[in-house]
């Protein structure tokens, strides 16, 4: 038997163990280092790498303080977010899609455009044939969607019974899923100016009408109950100056 033989029998037998601990390690490493070239600190890097399935980011993006733009309106790119703690909904769905691209998901948002109310964002993923959305909202409406959605439409019609302003429901379009990778992660990633340039290019993709112009004119207002339901927040804004809508 050759020398170093026993001792090679050995490193097999602790090798799926070993190898299972080296490998989720390694691969940590590539996920991290990914994120750093697109331009994130590694920190930043490494806490979204970590970020391994969407409910673990859905998890980060609930944990990360509301937005309220109170010195004025914010588009943050996702280090700029990050580095400042607050987070809307589009500022949100760039953190989630960033983090799905840094762990092999590829980075999609779909716009929700409603009539004469704000637009919506999420970060959209697919399980086996089914959509689901990452959201971040400071209401109890427009959050979190699981994977069970055959299609974008399905996904987006769900938002819509409680997509509404005062009594009035008013969602009206969902966007193809936009994947951006079509744009350079200066943009949206590492970018430390105001990223409306990409909101821009979102809110001039292709979007679909979910409903029809007689059908949106007998939709019953919301009732007592589900105004009320609406004042309940995850945190009050600070001042009457903050943006509400979120």
């Amino acid at each position: 038997m050759a020398s170093g033989w026993p001792e090679f029998i050995e490193s097999q037998l602790l090798l799926p163990e070993t190898r299972g601990k080296r490998y989720l390690g390694l691969m940590l490493k590539k996920r991290v280092a990914l994120g750093v070239k697109l331009g994130l600190p590694k920190g930043q890097a490494a806490r979204l790498a970590r970020l391994t399935t969407p409910e673990r980011v859905q998890d980060f993006i609930d944990a990360i303080p509301v937005n309220f733009e109170v010195g004025g309106d914010t588009c943050l790119s996702v280090a700029e977010a990050l580095r400042q703690r607050r987070a809307h909904c589009i500022e949100s769905a760039f953190i989630a899609a960033c983090a799905f691209w840094i762990n092999g998901r590829p980075p999609l948002l779909m716009d929700l455009q409603a009539k004469d109310d704000t637009d919506h964002v999420v970060a959209v993923f697919r399980h086996g044939k089914c959509w689901g959305a990452i959201s971040k909202s400071n209401h109890v409406w427009l959050r979190w969607r699981d994977p069970i959605y055959r299609s974008l439409r399905e996904l987006a019609m769900s938002y819509f019974h409680e997509y509404a302003t005062g009594p009035r429901k008013t969602l009206a379009t969902y966007s193809i899923a936009f994947d951006l990778r079509r744009l350079k992660p200066e943009q949206w990633i590492s970018n430390k100016e105001q990223c409306w340039d990409v909101a821009n290019i979102l809110d001039a993709t292709r979007h679909y009408k979910l409903i029809t112009h007689a059908q949106r004119k007998r939709l019953r207002p919301r009732d007592k109950m589900e105004m009320k339901a609406n004042d309940i927040l995850v945190k009050k804004a600070p001042n009457r100056r903050a943006h509400l809508e979120y």
